[in-house]
């Protein structure tokens, strides 16, 4: 591994503290609470509108002192809970966000957007209102002011007219009538970059829950797996976070006595989440299913396992199908599920030895699993109706991939199957998050690489079998136990 390969991983080290105020963690603490509308001011207005993954945004400009604006907070609450938070009815549709402009700290954000009552409603896609403005004379303008919004029904009416849609205050939970087949729209995967944030923290936070960590191996296992994340997770924010546990892993987890709960210091697993603190928003975007009890977090997981396939090096091969097959075996809490992973990764007997052997192991293996699933699922009528579990990737997608196929089996071409899986879970996958997402800065490498540290019970990586991943990782070598000792030295010690 190259020291630029080196240098540009330890950009990735970069304190929890550094990342920018408020952002997702908004959207994610509005479980939490009653209102469903998010509470924006001038310190994470940009941060949150660049972040979700809505393609449109409401924001109401109001004062705490109005009248008016506390009798339509419920009008504006009822068209919220249809769109916020984890029980969103239609969720990644719009964002419906609230300014308080008496708050004085909001003065100046208020003004750039020539709030003249309260309450002024906006409508346009998020990142416009980032940095943006708005001037009642400014023509072409992409931020609209909502001009019959007084209720929710004339709110609602508003906003269906604006994207096409029928959405009612009464519709319910569970049924998700607008989602799209993901077996012909090659596009849509680019939507699953948020679902893989997504699997990640929630399989963390089903560690954390579970307490999982509870023995050297199972500890051994959790490091194997965090290293390949740090170096390969498509999401920056996560590979971060996974380079954040590896840092400070000695301190949470001494001598593999792990603490979880989530307290005011730095001290605990349950204070590093594993993707920020911004993420889980608390729902699925590409895989949404139909119903809100199919798939999801395990779709999620899926694609996570492809996108990292695909990311990984000849020499990091067989390291990348321990660690994923660790974890399943360890901290996958389906248990019929874990043991029939296990199976199939027992049932390899050869070290892998190229990248491109590891990718079509995955993959084969997804399509074992459903191809079991399927059977069931018929059987038991509990398959979701419009995404039934089928043998990927179908011909629509990649008729190249097919050598012949009957009802009995398939002959596939495993060169264009490779090529496929390449491009689908790689630069499609990336190619909405690209958009999204902002790339460090060189002062922020700079000061990572004075930083950089690394947790001396990671040293369980084995060097043969996967030494570009530990170099990335920073598991191993002189210079890694050098700054891991200048870390320490300069933590305070604790009384």
């Amino acid at each position: 591994m190259s020291l630029l390969h080196l240098l540009l991983f330890s950009g990735l080290v970069i304190a929890a503290s550094s990342s920018s105020p408020g952002s997702r963690l908004i959207l994610r603490e509005i479980a939490d609470q009653k209102d469903k509308a998010v509470e924006l001011n001038t310190t994470n207005f940009d941060s949150v509108l660049k972040d979700t993954p809505a393609k449109y945004a409401v924001v109401e400009f109001f004062a705490h002192w109005c009248p008016a604006c506390r009798n339509y907070k419920p009008h504006y609450e009822k068209v919220a809970r249809l769109f916020n938070g984890p029980d969103a009815i239609h969720p990644g549709i719009v964002l419906m966000t609230r300014v308080d402009c008496a708050m004085k700290t909001n003065t100046n954000l208020c003004d750039k957007f020539s709030v003249s009552h309260y309450p002024m409603l906006f409508w346009g896609p998020p990142i416009k209102f980032v940095s943006g403005s708005w001037e009642p004379k400014k023509d072409k303008s992409e931020i609209l002011v909502i001009d019959d919004g007084r209720t929710a029904e004339r709110l609602l009416n508003w906003i269906n007219k604006q994207i096409g849609s029928s959405y009612g205050l009464d519709d319910q939970k569970f049924e998700n009538e607008h989602a799209l087949s993901n077996i012909t729209n090659y596009n849509q995967i680019s939507q699953a970059v948020y679902d893989v944030e997504e699997a990640t923290a929630e399989a963390f936070d089903i560690i954390l829950a579970h307490k999982a960590i509870k023995s050297s191996e199972t500890g051994a296992s959790f490091i194997r797996f965090i290293q390949l994340l740090a170096a390969h997770h498509l999401s920056r924010r996560c590979r971060r976070g996974a380079a954040e546990i590896l840092v400070n892993y000695d301190d949470l987890c001494p001598s593999g006595n792990c603490s979880y709960e989530k307290s005011g210091g730095n001290d605990t697993l349950g204070n590093f989440p594993i993707c920020g603190k911004d993420v889980p928003r608390g729902y699925y975007m590409f895989c949404r299913g139909s119903k809100n009890d199919t798939r999801g977090f395990s779709c999620g997981l899926w694609v996570l396992m492809h996108s990292l396939s695909v990311r990984i090096e000849d020499g990091e091969s067989h390291f990348a199908f321990t660690a994923i097959c660790d974890f399943v075996n360890n901290f996958f809490m389906c248990d019929e599920c874990r043991l029939h992973f296990n199976d199939m990764c027992l049932s390899v007997k050869t070290p892998f030895k190229k990248a491109r052997d590891f990718v079509l192991w995955v993959w084969s293996t997804h399509n074992k699993v459903n191809e079991r699933l399927m059977k069931d699922e018929a059987s038991l009528g509990t398959g979701d109706p419009k995404f039934p579990k089928i043998i990927w990737p179908p011909k629509e997608l990649c008729p190249l991939c097919y050598l012949s196929s009957n009802q009995k089996s398939i002959e596939w071409d495993h060169d264009h199957v490779y090529k496929f899986l390449k491009n689908y879970y790689g630069p499609k996958l990336v190619s909405l998050y690209k958009e999204k997402s902002v790339s460090g800065s060189k002062e922020e490498t700079v000061a990572a690489t004075e930083d950089l540290t690394v947790a001396t019970n990671a040293l369980v990586v084995p060097i043969g079998a996967a030494l570009a991943i530990a170099i990335a990782s920073c598991a191993f070598g002189a210079l890694a136990c050098y700054w891991r000792t200048q870390q320490k030295n300069r933590k305070p010690r604790r009384r």
